[in-house]
């Protein structure tokens, strides 16, 4: 498992750290049962401290992506795919609904909308 950090971000590192392993997880790279490195093999890997990677790792057993064994360690989560998407989902609700509000109040035609919300989603 690779964790790239970078330095010119203004993201936290553990945030850094969680948004990578969420995406493994979500792409398949990381499957249903896998194991994850141990916080202090992970931590020196990436050169960070071992309370950094804990706090990645307590964020992502709250969300669901992965189940934490005393003495077996932690392993990627069987509910954590549906959970992400419904909440990506919900997300994007709120930005469309935003978006629906400002085209209404400006006159722009529902098929504007659809043609536009289109383009961007084919777009890569």
């Amino acid at each position: 498992m690779e964790i790239i950090i970078s330095s010119n971000t203004s993201k936290p590192i553990y945030e850094q750290i969680t948004s990578q392993i969420k995406a493994m997880i979500m792409s398949g790279e990381l499957q249903t049962g896998d194991p994850i490195p141990s916080m202090r093999a992970l931590a020196k890997s990436i050169h960070v401290s071992v309370i950094t990677v804990q706090k990645a790792y307590e964020d992502l057993q709250r969300d669901g992506f992965i189940e934490t064994t005393v003495g077996r360690g932690s392993f990627v989560s069987a509910q954590n795919k549906d959970f992400f998407q419904e909440e990506q989902q919900r997300r994007a609700e709120e930005h469309l609904q935003a978006a629906a509000d400002i085209a209404r109040s400006s006159g722009i035609p529902l098929s504007k909308i659809l043609e536009l919300l289109t383009i961007f989603y084919q777009e890569e």
